[in-house]
Parts: C-alpha cells; structure tokens; sequence
C-alpha cells in the first residue's frame, strides 16, 4: 500500500551511533531493512563527517563522548505498513528507543 494524502504514522527511531550487531551499525541495518521493505521515504545521519584530533588532556573527554552521538531515523507510513514492520524494527532497535505519533500528511498531486 502506497502512502497517499490522509491519515499515517510517523515512527522515529533513536539510537547510538556507535550501536552494532554483527559488527554492523544497527542504524544501517535498520536502514537496510526499510529501504528492502520500500520505505524510501526512511533516511537517517547525514552530512557527518569523522575526524580524529588529538587534544589536550581536559578536552579529550568531551570528544570521547561525541563518539557517541545519538541517531534519528524517522518514516512516515501507513498503519497498516508500520503495523508490519514494527516485530522487525523493535528486534532491530535493541537498546534504542522507537517513537510512534498519528499523524496527517499531504501529499501534493504531480504536475
């Protein structure tokens, strides 16, 4: 079923950046699975780049810390579609946390 304008759910999954299974990232995982599921809509980290520095001793922690960093990914659905792949994504999630809102949402007609 394809989401059109009316009534959907918006699911925001939150996660460690630094979270694996497998020895994978869970958030490419996760994102792996919507996109297999054609949730194109689904996107997650961008624009973030990795660099190393070596700081002075009071600033080493702070960076420590941001290794890290929490991760959003969010879609917006249909019930019926959330309905089907939530067993996967709260197996997925582990220690993240999944947020789910009703929602409407517009779709504007193709010219």
């Amino acid at each position: 079923m394809m989401l059109t304008s009316g009534k959907a759910v918006k699911v925001s999954i939150y996660l460690s950046d630094g979270a694996k299974h497998h020895g994978i990232p869970v958030y490419t995982s996760i994102l792996d699975f919507l996109f297999r599921n054609s949730v194109y809509g689904a996107h997650g980290p961008q624009g973030r780049g990795r660099f190393r520095i070596h700081p002075p001793h009071p600033l080493r922690h702070i960076l420590e810390i941001s290794d890290h960093l929490p991760i959003k990914i969010e879609i917006i659905e249909t019930r019926e579609k959330v309905d089907a792949l939530l067993p996967e994504l709260e197996k997925r999630t582990g220690c993240g946390i999944i947020e789910m809102q009703e929602t409407t949402v517009i779709i504007p007609a193709k010219k």
